[in-house]
């Protein structure tokens, strides 16, 4: 997410074209809206083929990198 003047530029989860948004009409997401954005985005990963453990942060892919030579 970027500014332009007195915009916010906002863009889709899942990629996509930016568009300007005023920031007086901008809310934080409700905890339902929070989970089906996140679940969206899992559902998304898993169509691509990318697992937790391919996820930086995720357990998985710490202990891969503490087992890494």
């Amino acid at each position: 997410m970027g500014h332009e003047g007195p915009y916010l530029q906002l863009r889709p989860l899942g990629g996509g074209r930016e568009w300007d948004a005023d920031p007086a009409r901008l809310r934080l997401l409700g905890p339902a809206e929070l989970l089906s954005a996140r679940v969206a985005e899992a559902n998304a990963r898993s169509r691509t083929g990318l697992s937790v453990g391919d996820i930086r942060g995720s357990p998985q892919a710490d202990r891969a990198e503490e087992d890494a030579p």
